[in-house]
């Protein structure tokens, strides 16, 4: 077993020397190229956490909630992230209902608008412009294709783990629901949504502004994790081993 691992190990090592040395290999040629008067444009491929290769922007959508989320308007940002900490303070501080603030916003905003409505016939000025609003049956079928799709994403997910072969999603998703499952104990739900925005608003711009230093950090931590993934691996599979000998 343990020659098992060490040809593991050198496996790994000799992967990641072949990556280094055909980056360096690359780069030497291009510098004799640009030696010779031939300007040849190279980016030697960095590591991008998750293995992701376009920028984040993109990775977020690349639309108007992707912006929010990286602070490019940061009066908008500011305005959203405002917004869900008074409801948060709401439910959560002052112990405020869900039902109960839905039907006092709705009392307010009937009341205003019908008697700003009759006032407006005395005082000669215009009637509120309320407008109307449908919603269409193709963005309900594309929410429900988008959902579908994740559904069946996850599904699949849970069909792999269930078939036994692939050690490493099951392993991952035994430490997902256990770290879900530590949060939870820790905070209730409503609090634990928030601790989530309060993350996604946070974690996106901070990693963009620090883009390099974390995925080369990143880098050698795959890597370890890589390491132990195979003992782990070796080990598990030795022990399936040794009983089935027994069984026979």
């Amino acid at each position: 077993m343990a020659e098992h691992i060490e040809s593991k190990m050198e496996e790994i090592a000799e992967k990641i020397h072949r990556k280094s040395s055909s980056s360096s290999s690359s780069s030497g040629s291009d510098d004799d190229k640009s030696s010779h008067g031939h300007k040849v444009p190279f980016k030697s491929k960095v590591y991008r956490l998750f293995g992701r290769e376009k920028p984040l922007r993109q990775v977020l959508g690349a639309g108007k909630s992707a912006d929010i989320l990286l602070w490019r308007n940061k009066r908008v940002s500011g305005s959203v992230l405002g917004g869900v900490s008074a409801f948060w303070f709401l439910f959560e501080v002052l112990d405020y209902h869900l039902i109960t603030l839905i039907c006092h916003i709705l009392i307010l905003s009937l009341s205003v608008l019908f008697l700003w409505s009759n006032v407006s016939n005395f005082i000669n000025n215009s009637p509120p412009n309320i407008p109307e609003v449908v919603i269409s049956e193709k963005s309900l079928l594309k929410a429900a294709s988008c959902l579908t799709t994740e559904i069946n994403r996850a599904m699949n997910v849970v069909r792999t783990i269930a078939t036994g072969k692939h050690l490493k999603t099951f392993l991952g998703a035994i430490a997902g629901l256990w770290f879900v499952s530590v949060l939870g104990s820790c905070f209730n739900f409503l609090t634990l949504v928030y601790v989530v925005f309060l993350l996604l608003y946070t974690v996106p711009v901070l990693y963009e502004k620090y883009e390099d230093k974390v995925d080369a950090y990143a880098e050698k931590a795959m890597i370890e994790m890589k390491k132990q993934y195979v003992i782990l691996e070796t080990k598990v599979m030795a022990n399936l081993n040794k009983e089935k000998k027994k069984d026979h």
